[in-house]
């Protein structure tokens, strides 16, 4: 497939669906651009929130802008297998075949949203597994292999049992998904105003264009990022996060997926914003982009230096928002809970930079106090552990 016609494609995801979705959903373009590579990538994506956030009408709106059929469910620990995948064929039955009337349900969505995610019992969990990972539905001898190009979950708290683990895993890409800021909130009432008047036209992308975008993520080059691309998950592995080799494979795809949203045929160093988003939980957030940001900074310089050209960075690599003074607290906690961990000195460090970008003048004092103790504690070997675990 000749780069010309995905590109153009591309172009138009962006302009045509991507911006309008951020200009009807104040607050939301960091999910939407994180649901954006998600969608190319074939990826799904969890988020993590109240209710009342706007996390079904980012689907819905997505969906609207691929003239695609969605389905979405509150899941409750009494969720039956036939409430989402559709029950047992009556007519058939009779006949003695069990055939699944899938119409309208799940096996039959391009776009899929599962409310309260984590509600899931053992009765839907091994379905939904395969629906998720494999892109298949298999009842007694029913073999199906579904249409879904994005799978989106959300729950406003995270697993806590292995079984529910093996869940949450299936969405390789976290976001949180909180209320707009107070000096937002008359923007959120007029453009929510406005969504409750207005339709959605005429479609500027089809389900076509959408599976074109995937097909072109195996001719992405991924070799100007791959040296920097290794060289961060090695630094996340040494700072605790279980990044496993199958992850790691599966992260290229986003990676993939950031250049065609921008309409490289290339990934370059920072497309690796993508890896900001595979936090197990909350307080690994801040690390994260610590992390990442380093490694951006340290092997752009080189990129720069060797291909002579501009490059086109996607909106998301460079943030402007300064870090969250709460999650710079909650990384702190996870650093002085494991104080021996080889990685701790080089963590705190980074996390130490990114205390300076705080605006808060009181935060950044405070915080900067938690470093002072934490790397007291790390000078006498632990001894000093009370004194670590203060809350901002």
């Amino acid at each position: 497939m000749g780069n010309t016609v995905w590109l153009s494609v591309a172009a138009r995801l962006r302009s045509n669906v991507l911006e309008p979705i951020k200009r009807r959903l104040v607050g939301k373009d960091e999910i939407v651009e994180v649901m954006g590579v998600s969608l190319i990538a074939g990826e799904n994506t969890f988020l993590l929130g109240p209710p009342g956030t706007g996390k079904s009408a980012l689907v819905q709106e997505l969906a609207a802008r691929l003239n695609g059929r969605s389905f979405d469910y509150l899941l409750t620990r009494f969720t039956e297998p036939s409430e989402l995948f559709g029950p047992f064929d009556l007519r058939r039955l009779r006949e003695g075949d069990l055939v699944t009337n899938t119409e309208g349900m799940l096996p039959e969505a391009d776009f899929v949203f599962l409310d309260e995610l984590l509600n899931a019992n053992s009765a839907v969990l091994n379905s939904l597994l395969m629906a998720l990972n494999e892109r298949v539905f298999r009842r007694g001898r029913e073999t199906t292999k579904l249409p879904m190009l994005l799978a989106i979950g959300a729950s406003n708290r995270l697993p806590e049992d292995e079984a529910l683990a093996a869940l949450f895993d299936r969405f390789l890409l976290r976001v949180h998904c909180g209320n707009v800021d107070n000096d937002r909130l008359g923007e959120v009432l007029d453009t929510g105003w406005l969504r409750e008047s207005t339709e959605i036209s005429e479609p500027p992308l089809s389900i076509a264009d959408a599976r074109l975008l995937q097909v072109a993520i195996t001719a992405i080059d991924l070799s100007q990022s791959r040296k920097a691309y290794i060289t961060l998950v090695g630094r996340l592995r040494e700072a605790g996060m279980p990044i496993s080799d199958r992850r790691a494979v599966r992260l290229q795809r986003v990676l993939a997926a950031s250049a065609i949203v921008c309409g490289r045929p290339a990934t370059i160093v920072s497309d690796l914003w993508v890896l900001r988003y595979i936090w197990d939980n909350p307080a690994q957030i801040e690390m994260l982009n610590a992390h990442v940001e380093s490694v951006i900074k340290e092997f752009s310089i080189n990129e720069s230096a060797t291909s002579g050209a501009p490059h086109s960075d996607h909106p998301v690599a460079r943030p402007e928002q300064g870090p969250e003074p709460e999650l710079l607290s909650q990384a702190l906690d996870l650093i002085a809970s494991d104080i021996a961990k080889p990685s701790t000195s080089d963590s705190l460090a980074l996390l130490a930079a990114r205390i300076e970008w705080v605006k808060n003048p009181d935060s950044r004092a405070h915080l900067r106090g938690r470093v002072v103790e934490i790397r007291k504690t790390l000078l006498h070997g632990g001894d000093n552990s009370e004194s670590t675990g203060k809350k901002a």
